[in-house]
Formats: C-alpha cells, structure tokens, sequence
C-alpha cells in the first residue's frame, strides 16, 4: 500500500473571476460588514457553507427587490441590468464581482442589440437559466434566443441574420458544433457572425485534464451539482478513464474505487476549491493507510 500515490491536479480549482469574487467577500465580511450575494457566489455548497459561516447570506432576485440601504454582491457570473436599477431604486451598494471576461461579453452583446439599423437574431450557446446566461439575455431586453445544443437550432429563422455568442464556459467542440450547423442551414443571403467569446482558462483546461486522467488508475473529480463546468470537465476526464468518479466531497468517496490503484489523482472544477480538493486526498491517504 505504501507504493500509492495521491496527486492532486496543480491547475484545478478556482478560475480568476471565482477568487476575485470570494476575495471581495471575504474583505468586506473581515470589516464586519452586512454582506449579501445574489445566489451562491460559487456553484459549490462547501465553499457556500464555509462563506455562510463568515456572515456572508445567499439572497435572490425576490429577496433583492425588498432589501433597503445594504450592501449586495454580484458573483463572477455577472447580472443583466434590471438587477442593477433594483439596486439602485433601494439604495443597495453593489460590490460587482462580475468577471472582466463575462463584463466584456455583456458589453460586446448590447452594442451589438443597440447598434443601428436591422437587428440580427441573436443567439447564445449557453445552459437555460444560468446566471451568467441570463445576464447576457438581459441585454438584448430579453430577445436573444438561447441555444443548449443542435437540436435547439430549431428555434432560429434561417432566413434572417444571426449573431452568435457563447456562454463563456461552454466547450470549444460544441461551439464549433453549432457554428457549422447553422452554417449548413441558414439561407444563402442572409449574414452569419459568430464570436467565440469562451474564456481560455476554463478551455485551456480541458486538453490537461485529459491528460491528467489519463495517466492516473483511479480518478475523483471534484465538483459541486449545480456546476455547468464541472460536468463539461468530468466528462471530458472520464472520456479518457473510465475510472473516473464524481464527486461533492470526501465523504462521497467508496473505498472500494481505491482497490489495487497504484496512482490515484484528484482534480476539479474552475469552482471547486483547493481546500476541498485536499480534503479528499487527506481523506484517501487515510482509507490506504487504513486498508
């Protein structure tokens, strides 16, 4: 048993935007401050109850409109602009951890809705109902059409222009899916832009974790359930190790996943925090030491 190795992934856990957010919070509940979130800061419930516990509280948009005179912190995910005349009709001080890649993408959709002249369908390649979706659907007043996979290429017009954008972790595979799939149906007069606005260091990820996994007998991903990324990621090492494991945290782990693994790596989402990671390596050290 002695000759198992337990490897943590070095380049998993919290992209940019999600340490940037949690640093925020973390700066204003130091100075004692009443802080709420617009939904959990991350699409962990382990960083969530650790937060929690600092004094940070989850609202929602029903909880946003009766709050008065307090301060609310918008995620990395970002908001559409409703939330922010909200805020300012109740005098609510917004600590905007919005990430500069998703803020670029808003921005880059609302000149594009308010420019002059005929307007495109716009379209997202994105999850329904995502926060940061929803914020980008908020900047076309709510007409851009969201789009999960081919099959929902059937809501387009093809007879009319379209522009299309993506949720910026959704994988780079998919979106080039989508690109040649509308380029075989649209209409021959009509114009096709397309902008691959997929942040780089969430698709970065996935040619190293495919490698990562690939070289390990026993893999646990870990990552929280509401995590987009996490799936797209667990997939993508599963594809390559079949003996991979998804995971919340160390005390989802079987120990009969470990039998007769000499490496045994742990990795996760861009919102999955190092501090977990670690305990379920601590927690797998401990079963092999104990088996």
């Amino acid at each position: 048993m002695s000759a198992v190795t337990v490897e943590i992934d070095r380049e998993s856990g919290f992209c940019f935007g999600v340490v940037t957010a949690i640093r925020k919070a973390e700066e204003e509940l130091a100075r004692g401050a009443e802080l709420y979130c617009l939904g959990d800061i991350v699409h962990n419930s382990d960083e969530v109850d650790r937060l929690r516990n600092k004094g940070l509280t989850t609202i929602t948009h029903a909880d946003l409109a009766k709050l008065r005179n307090t301060k609310v912190l918008l995620r990395a995910h970002g908001e559409p602009p409703a939330t922010y005349a909200t805020a300012h009709d109740n005098g609510i001080e917004i600590i905007d951890a919005t990430c500069p890649v998703v803020l670029r993408l808003q921005r880059r959709i609302k000149e594009r809705f308010d420019a002059p002249g005929p307007k495109p369908q716009i379209v997202i390649y994105g999850k329904h109902g995502h926060a940061e979706v929803n914020g980008l659907v908020g900047q076309t007043e709510g007409s851009a059409i969201v789009i999960e996979d081919i099959d929902g290429l059937d809501a387009l017009d093809f007879s009319r222009d379209i522009a299309l954008y993506s949720q910026t972790t959704k994988s780079l595979e998919g979106f080039r899916a989508i690109i040649a799939e509308i380029e075989r149906r649209k209409s021959p007069d009509t114009s096709f832009e397309y902008f691959d606005t997929i942040c780089r260091q969430v698709s970065n990820r996935t040619e190293h974790l495919r490698t990562f996994a690939g070289g390990k007998d026993v893999v646990l991903f870990v990552a929280g359930t509401k995590s987009s990324n996490g799936k797209i990621l667990y997939d993508n090492c599963r594809a390559v190790n079949p003996n991979t494991h998804l995971i919340a945290n160390e005390s989802e782990v079987d120990p009969s996943w470990l039998a007769g693994a000499g490496t045994i790596g742990v990795c996760g989402a861009t919102s999955t925090p190092r501090w977990l990671m670690e305990r379920v390596r601590d927690a797998v050290e401990r079963l092999i030491a104990n088996g």
